[in-house]
């Protein structure tokens, strides 16, 4: 069983900065790739950033040179730096882990709960 918890998530204004936290929790042995989606109200799910275990980073273009994604292998955490936040990145931010390898040489992928960013203008 291997659950991602996801923390950080709040209100702030357009302009400001917030940074969301995931980390992966049981029987693991590797993860390939970690990464943050949104969502936003009436709108589909959609990839932000992710990030694999050699540290090769990929980002919507939304969001290119406003927010990072970073890793930590040896705890399996994640974690998005959001800056020069916008209102229309107000949305679910969920953390998702693909090709997690367990400690039983299984693989799936998983996702978070889901952390809520609101930004005001």
């Amino acid at each position: 069983q291997v659950q991602l918890v996801e923390s950080g998530g709040g209100s702030v204004q357009a302009g400001g900065s917030l940074r969301l936290s995931c980390a992966a929790s049981g029987s693991i042995f590797s993860i390939n790739t970690m990464g943050w989606y949104r969502q936003a109200p009436g709108n589909q799910r959609a990839l932000v950033a992710t990030i694999t275990s050699d540290g090769s980073t990929y980002y919507a273009d939304s969001v290119k040179d406003r927010f990072a994604i970073s890793r930590n292998n040896a705890n399996n955490t994640i974690y998005l730096q959001m800056s020069s936040l916008k209102p229309e990145d107000t949305a679910i931010y969920y953390c998702s882990a693909q090709r997690i390898r367990t400690i039983a040489n299984t693989y799936f992928d998983s996702w978070g709960q889901g952390t809520q960013v609101t930004v005001s203008s």
